[in-house]
């Protein structure tokens, strides 16, 4: 079954072009040429992969996101103005996948869309919406993480890390592993990244933050959840 594509791009004629590239490349393709459209479209036919322009009417690209975040995990791909890095960074910290800068090769486009779509098959192990870590609930599809059933706030990014070990629990996963599958696979950051974002999930989720019982380092390689018994 051909994987469904959200086009959100307020440009008709570029909209059109990846449509019909998108097309011809094997998806189907469902098109919105501004923000309330697209959120509207996205409820009443769900995409495998949304691929978002920021600069949009009615609700900016960004806002999509948000709104789009708020309630499902499906990989968002944006599409960026060259000098627009403030959005990049938005963007991704909002939970975007990945982005492809203005100009673009289509090669190039759907190179990076195949990679996060199958990065989404390649995710793990399926878990149930809602996930116990003793008093720590993770609600997957919510997006949320709730410690005796108040909100714990939770960067994007820290969700995703915490998403994708509860699905490899007792894997342990090198910092390179961790940079390729949570932030992708061009992802220009070091290491370090991965650390500073493991340490924020652990202040969030482990009963002792400096004793981490669930998510343990193994030096030398990277981390591992383990969920206990």
């Amino acid at each position: 079954m051909a994987r469904t594509i959200l086009v959100v791009e307020d440009e008709p004629t570029l909209r059109e072009t990846l449509a019909e590239a998108l097309e011809s490349d094997g998806f189907t393709v469902v098109q919105a040429g501004d923000g309330r459209a697209a959120l509207e479209r996205f409820k009443s036919n769900p995409p495998d992969l949304v691929l978002l322009g920021l600069m949009l009417p009615e609700l900016s690209g960004l806002d999509v996101a948000r709104h789009i975040r708020a309630e499902s995990s499906v990989p968002i791909v944006m599409l960026t103005a060259r000098d627009a890095e403030i959005d990049k960074v938005v963007g991704l910290e909002l939970g975007a996948d990945d982005y492809v800068t203005k100009p673009f090769s289509f090669r190039e486009l759907s190179a990076r869309i195949r990679a996060v779509l199958r990065r989404g098959e390649q995710a793990g192990m399926p878990l149930p919406p809602l996930v116990e870590l003793g008093v720590v609930k993770v609600d997957l599809a919510g997006h949320r993480v709730l410690r005796n059933g108040a909100e714990i706030p939770m960067k994007p990014k820290v969700f995703e890390l915490l998403a994708f070990l509860l699905r490899h629990p007792g894997q342990v996963v090198s910092r390179d592993q961790l940079l390729e599958q949570v932030w992708g696979y061009d992802y220009a950051g070091e290491t370090r990244t991965v650390d500073v974002h493991v340490h924020w999930l652990r202040s969030a989720v482990e009963p002792e933050p400096a004793n981490p019982a669930l998510i343990q380092t193994v030096r030398g390689v990277g981390y591992v959840l383990r969920r206990g018994p």
